[in-house]
């Protein structure tokens, strides 16, 4: 047991899961300049997307949503960190509490709701701050606001192309978020009649405004549930193809809570939302898997889900992604816990 298993357990679970994560994320802002300055851990680079990573591991959105830590979190570790998901509209997200622990499964559920400052607030973030040798690449995930319908195309385009124009020129990659069950409709833009065309619209905009930015094309991807019928991944690795993708995120988190160690009663308790950690592991890895047999090596795989130790990532890794992400490890592992995952890599 580390120091840090003993601090989460008498001492953060003893927090709100929201309160304990912006106390530990304020933290680490102030130990910006010392982490920046310090050593970053060692990692194999892989090239993917078109774009070095110093390592395979990053860190996926949900934990920075608004652009104020990622080069610090950077030091912890990670090769890539994934900021958001980032909204046209800034939002407050949905009533707390909102972000509970499921212990004895090592798993989280939330239900935020894409709670954010908005795309215009985070491309100022953005434009004002220096990147840096050596630092993550940078992914931007955006999302759709919850007050624009999902049965509205042209209004889902719109919405989404807000963001694009306002992020695309800041973004390493961009990730066209259409998996998260904590906004009303959002997972029905799944559906490839519905995602088709606003992946077209999304290419568009990015590469107008890469341009005007006098960059080249920013590689896009697409985040998919790990809800889906094996079927309808398919069908999403086909439009992947056919539209020239970078790549696919999979998966986000799983309104499924089947094969749960926790009581029923704190199951109930916890509520709606997303489960992540370590119950979505072997569905997620089943989805890689999936993908990889249909893409080929024609798109990079970017796998995330249930990932806490060094064995979990290498399992992905060979299920077909090329990179792998994770979050509640990290909520359970403690800051040097992507140091031990490198470690266990290497």
């Amino acid at each position: 047991m580390t120091v840090y298993d003993v601090l989460f357990k008498h001492g953060l679970t003893r927090l709100d899961a929201e309160v304990a994560h912006h106390r530990t994320f304020d933290a680490l802002r102030a130990a910006g300049p010392a982490l920046r300055r310090g050593p970053r851990p060692s990692g194999t680079p892989v090239e993917a997307m078109g774009l070095t990573f110093p390592n395979r591991l990053g860190l996926a959105a949900g934990f920075d949503k608004n652009a104020q830590g990622f080069e610090e979190l950077g030091a912890f570790g990670f090769g890539h960190v994934e900021i958001g998901t980032v909204t046209a509209l800034a939002q407050p997200g949905n009533p707390k509490p909102r972000l509970v622990r499921l212990p004895d499964d090592r798993a989280v559920v939330n239900r935020m709701g894409f709670n954010n400052d908005g795309a215009g607030a985070v491309a100022a973030r953005l434009a004002g701050r220096r990147r840096r040798p050596g630092g993550p690449v940078l992914g931007v995930n955006i999302g759709k606001s919850k007050v624009v319908p999902d049965d509205d195309q042209a209004a889902v385009e719109a919405d989404y192309e807000t963001s694009t124009r306002l992020l695309a020129s800041y973004a390493d990659y961009l990730v066209v978020n259409v998996s998260s069950p904590n906004t009303p409709g959002l997972r029905n833009l799944q559906a490839v009649g519905k995602l088709a065309p606003l992946l077209e619209h999304v290419r568009r905009v990015a590469d107008r405004a890469t341009e005007e930015a006098g960059r080249g094309p920013v590689p896009l991807v697409v985040k998919i549930a790990p809800d889906l019928a094996d079927e309808d991944v398919l069908e999403v690795a086909d439009l992947a193809l056919a539209q020239d993708l970078a790549g696919i995120i999979a998966t986000n988190t799983t309104i499924s809570r089947s094969g749960l160690r926790s009581a029923p009663e704190q199951v109930e308790a916890a509520g709606a939302g997303g489960l992540s950690g370590a119950p979505l592991r072997e569905r997620a890895t089943e989805v890689v898997r999936l993908l990889r047999d249909r893409v080929g090596s024609d798109l990079a795989l970017i796998g995330v889900g249930g990932i806490s130790s060094a064995a979990d990532a290498r399992e992905r890794l060979d299920a077909g992604a090329d990179l792998v992400q994770a979050y509640t490890g990290l909520v359970y592992g403690g800051p040097l816990w992507p140091r031990r995952i490198l470690k266990g890599l290497s």
